[in-house]
């Protein structure tokens, strides 16, 4: 979930509902925006041309599952907003287009060429966010980076799948999520009983990271990390992985 702030400019829309619809970043480090047209960006970005624009973009990191505290960490990215020209604009689509699968975003193509609306303003906007500095606060603790970090930096091979990934551990093998408890030593003392929780929050090329909820009162919710023994490539390398680890938690 992502909203897109331009200091100084209030956005009309309260609900939100007029941040960025999809996003990806291009090899250069920027970030490319779907807005809605008649969003506060939208309108501040047209006026302002050439001039540079400052924009803050925040990104909250929510659990796929249904969990207590489904925040799982907040970043910002703030820099320099500019619409995309429109000799950039197909490439731009389809970058976008390449991040969000037709499920997700059905008609991008359709979406920016549009006709206006009665306002002249187009339904949809395409801009450009210069990366000039940003920060990332998660269980790990607050943390700057920098543009030339942000550019390199690699999507996890999961980040795809890892909703629903998480999603099937949940449903499907929770037994076995809550049976991880037994690795964690008397830190685990009290939580692997049939009616505590153990929920899948946060799965990466690293490892597995779950929630434990306790049914009784007076103990409270925390939550553990299980590192695989060498990163995974794939889907394929995850499972091998989680089975690794289930097999290691029912000796």
């Amino acid at each position: 979930m992502a909203s897109l702030e331009v200091p100084g400019v209030e956005d009309p829309d309260p609900s939100g509902l007029s941040g960025p619809v999809c996003r990806t970043v291009t090899p250069d480090g920027d970030v490319l925006l779907l807005v809605p047209g008649d969003c506060a960006a939208a309108r501040a970005a047209a006026h302002a041309q050439d001039d540079d624009l400052p924009a803050v973009m925040e990104i909250t990191d929510v659990a796929p599952v249904a969990v207590p505290h489904r925040i799982r960490g907040r970043a910002w990215v703030a820099g320099w907003l500019t619409p995309v020209p429109g000799a950039q604009r197909a490439r731009a689509a389809r970058m976008l287009a390449a991040r969000h699968p037709a499920g997700e975003l059905l008609g991008l193509g359709e979406a920016l060429a549009a006709a206006p609306e009665p306002s002249g303003r187009p339904a949809w906007a395409l801009l450009r966010l210069e990366v000039g500095e940003g920060a990332v606060d998660d269980l790990w603790g607050a943390e700057p980076f920098e543009p030339e970090e942000f550019a390199a930096a690699e999507p996890d091979p999961l980040v795809e799948h890892e909703a629903e990934l998480l999603q099937h551990l949940d449903s499907a093998h929770a037994a076995q999520v809550r049976g991880l408890c037994a690795l964690l030593g008397e830190r685990g003392a009290g939580v692997c009983g049939a009616r505590d929780r153990a929920v899948p929050v946060g799965l990466d090329r690293f490892g597995l990271r779950v929630r434990f909820v306790p049914e009784a009162g007076g103990r409270r919710t925390f939550d553990a990390r299980f590192d695989f023994p060498e990163p995974v490539r794939d889907v394929a390398g995850l499972r091998r992985a989680l089975h690794a680890l289930f097999d290691a938690a029912a000796d």
